[in-house]
Formats: structure tokens, sequence, C-alpha cells
């Protein structure tokens, strides 16, 4: 495997010509026709920016559609043909309008369904070098017993599938941020293609919505047209139909139900959007309170046997014809709920790592607390803690990590209201649990 220097896959290069996009003179054609049809008449180079690829490699598609009568050339003063207009004859129009029927997808080409797989499997979260010392430094902002560390380390090298469970309020979802911060500072920034081909349909995978640019894609300046021309011309660039975003972390709760997890067919485009475990491959995806869904455990149970225990899955387009993906990322089931009440022994067979958040105890607790305190900008005080134990903890209300966040939350807004200084002490704290402790007992 080809890694940067900073810990990343290496970019899939830019096709040099057409037979390395892995797309037919057909295909590209049609989307030259609707690309013009929608946005009307473009430059070569603006053209070639919103395709994704190098102008060299559309030349001959636009030769032939000249040649054909469907587009007309204006002649440009830059440099050659990058640089002229090109616009649709009334011939071409009326072909952009049969291929918008047959698929009214406009944007970036997409690339071969194989050099997604490839990529996927290059960047596969078992290849992010995990160590105790690195998985401590993207947890040093929690308090985590080292019985719980020690589970998670081994799950994340695993790159298997992680059931967590245990009472609400005790960091099931922090710890799985946790180990999303650390992939994306450990295992480097990743490559996911705007849309990929399959059986000749296309399936858009880029989401704003769930990915995250990298920084230097994010915060990259807007390129002057002088600028965008050398990079267009140039041989051995990153190839444009790709885009490089941190390590995705797609949390789904109880909205997940079986349709989510297949394609997103819309009959009036002809064209796919993938399910949410295909944006989430080199990242995590957690389900998150598992048990409250739309569908039942048992369904959700039949629908990810293959994809638990063969690391692929089977997608299934309009047509019926099936292709295969990789099922490339950590995938996390939590929830507040009683395991044997939710799930069956085969189940729980297929979860290779099983991790239980439990109440902390009160050296944990108090570590939490006074961490919450430093968070916040205020005072320890001992008898705060000592209070909440003598009043409720030990009086049969079970503890709880996020207790401490919310009661010193709102002593923080005691004292501002009040318009005192922020600080704790042991009266405060019983004002502030006997409005948010008695409310939930």
């Amino acid at each position: 495997m080809d890694w940067d220097h900073g810990g990343m896959p290496e970019a899939p290069g830019a096709p040099e010509n057409l037979q390395q996009t892995g797309l037919t003179q057909g295909f590209l054609t049609n989307m030259i026709l609707r690309t013009l049809y929608t946005r009307g008449g473009m430059l070569g180079l603006d053209l070639a920016r919103s395709l994704c690829l190098p102008f060299k490699v559309i030349e001959e598609p636009l030769g032939f559609l000249k040649n054909e009568k469907a587009v007309e050339v204006l002649g440009g003063d830059l440099i050659g043909r990058i640089s002229y207009r090109f616009n649709l004859t009334e011939l071409g129009r009326r072909r952009a309008a049969e291929a918008l029927k047959m698929c009214a997808y406009v944007g970036p080409a997409p690339v071969p369904l194989e050099d997604y797989v490839e990529q996927v499997y290059r960047q596969a979260v078992t290849n992010i070098n995990v160590s105790p010392e690195l998985l401590r430094a993207s947890m040093s902002h929690l308090v985590v017993s080292d019985e719980l560390f020690g589970a998670v380390g081994p799950a994340i090298v695993s790159g298997k599938s992680v059931f967590i469970y245990g009472p609400p309020g005790n960091g099931k979802t922090a710890i799985t941020q946790a180990i999303g911060n650390f992939m994306n500072q450990s295992g480097g920034d990743i490559y996911i293609p705007y849309a990929f081909l399959a059986e000749g349909n296309v399936i858009t995978v880029f989401d704003k919505a769930v990915h995250q640019l990298a920084d230097s894609e994010a915060g990259e300046p807007l390129e002057d047209n002088e600028a965008t021309i050398r990079r267009l011309l140039n041989t051995g660039t990153v190839d444009a139909r790709w885009v490089r975003i941190r390590r995705p972390v797609i949390i789904t709760g109880g909205e997940l139900n079986l349709q989510l997890l297949d394609l997103k067919y819309n009959p009036d485009s002809n064209y796919y959007q993938a399910p949410l475990h295909v944006k989430a491959n080199g990242g995590i995806f957690l389900v998150d309170d598992f048990g409250r869904q739309l569908c039942s455990p048992r369904e959700l149970l039949n629908r990810w046997i293959v994809p638990l225990e063969n690391r692929v899955d089977y997608l299934s387009l309009a047509t019926g014809q099936q292709f295969q993906v990789p099922f490339e990322q950590l995938t996390m089931f939590s929830t507040n709920l009683d395991p044997k009440d939710l799930v069956d022994d085969a189940f729980l067979r297929r979860m290779r790592h099983k991790v239980e958040i439990t109440a902390p105890p009160r050296d944990i607790y108090e570590k939490i607390f006074n961490a919450v305190c430093k968070k916040l900008g205020m005072n320890q005080c001992p008898d705060a803690v000592e209070f909440l134990y003598d009043r409720y903890y030990n009086r049969g209300r079970t503890t709880r990590a996020s207790d401490a966040r919310d009661l010193l939350e709102t002593v923080v807004s005691i004292c501002r209201f009040r318009r005192i200084p922020v600080q704790l002490t042991r009266e405060l704290i019983a004002e502030a649990s006997a409005s948010f402790i008695r409310e939930f007992k």
C-alpha cells in the first residue's frame, strides 16, 4: 500500500486518456450533452472543471460531438481549444434531452466501481496504526477506566463490529466520537469519489451532510483561471473526481430503517444515492439507541448477516441486478437496553467485541466531576461531591457520568443569573441538584 508522509493513502492519479477514466466515449458524450444542456454554453476550461476531468480527456468526445453536428465550437484567445466555447446545436439539444431521460445526473464524472473498491481497501480502518499512546491522546479529554480502555483498543485494531451497552448517561456516544477523532488524527484523510458507476448506473457517494472535507481542501483558496488551466493541462495530478475527506463518523439512531441501508433510487432522475453504511466506508458507522429503530433488531440482524461476517455487501438496482461493495468500517451498536431483551445468541456471536459501560464508581465519578470543574473554570469542592453521595447516590440513585456535567452547568447558570462569580459550593450544588435530580428520580 502506498501512503504519503502524513499517513494518508495515496491519492488516485488523474487519467491521461479516455481509457484510463474507465468510462466509454458514449457515456462521456452523454454527460457532456447533459452538462451543456443544463448549464448553457461553456468554455472548455469550465466544462473540464465541471466534469472533474483533464481537458485532454474530453477533447475526443467533444470532437466526436462536433463531427456529429451536436456541438458548435467558437474559437478562443487563450491557449488552444481549452479556451474555446462549446454550445449545443438544435440537434445537440434534442440528443441532450434524450440523454436526460435516460439519466439526469450532472456533475463530476463517476469513477468505475472497480476503482472505488480498490481505493476503499487501500484505506480500510484495519490499516490504521493503533497504539495505546495514540489512543490515550485522543481520549485525554475523557475519564476512562483502564478496563474500558483495554476493551476499546483491540476493537479498533480488529476493525470488526462492536456492541456497546450499559445504562444511559455514561459516555457511550462520547467514546464513539473519541474513536472517530482518533481515526482522523492517526488514520489520516481518505479519498472518496463524488460518484461511481456500477452496471451502467451512477451511484453518488460524497454527501456534504455526513462527509467533512479535509482541512487542506476546506481551506484551499479558489484558483484563478490561469492556475486552473495549468492544473487541467498538467500530468501526474490528483484525479479531481475524488474528494479528500476526514474519515467519516456516521451516527444513526431511531430513524434508521431497512430502506436507509439500500440504494436510494430517484425514478425521475434515474440515478442512485449510496446508503449510509457505504458512505461510512473507511470510518465509523454507529447505530445509536439500538433497539429503538423503526424496524426490529431481528430485521436489522438479517440485513447485516453477510456484511458483518464477510465484510462485503450486495446492493440491488431497480432492475434487480446486484453488485458487490466493500463493507470496510468499524461498525458499532450502542444501546441503553438490556442486550438479552434485544437480540439472540446468533447476533451476539457476530458482535466480535462486547463493551459494557457501567455506572462509574466513586473514584471515577470524582475524576469526571473535577475534570468538568476545570473545563468550566470552576473551583473544586470535595464537599459538593460528598453532598451528592450523602443525599442521592448512597440512597439508591445510580451514578451517571453525565450528572457531573448537567449539575455543574446548572451551577454556572445560577451564578450567572445572580451575577456572582462562577464558583462551586455545597449550597450551590444542593440547589442545582434539587431542580435536576428531583425531576428524574
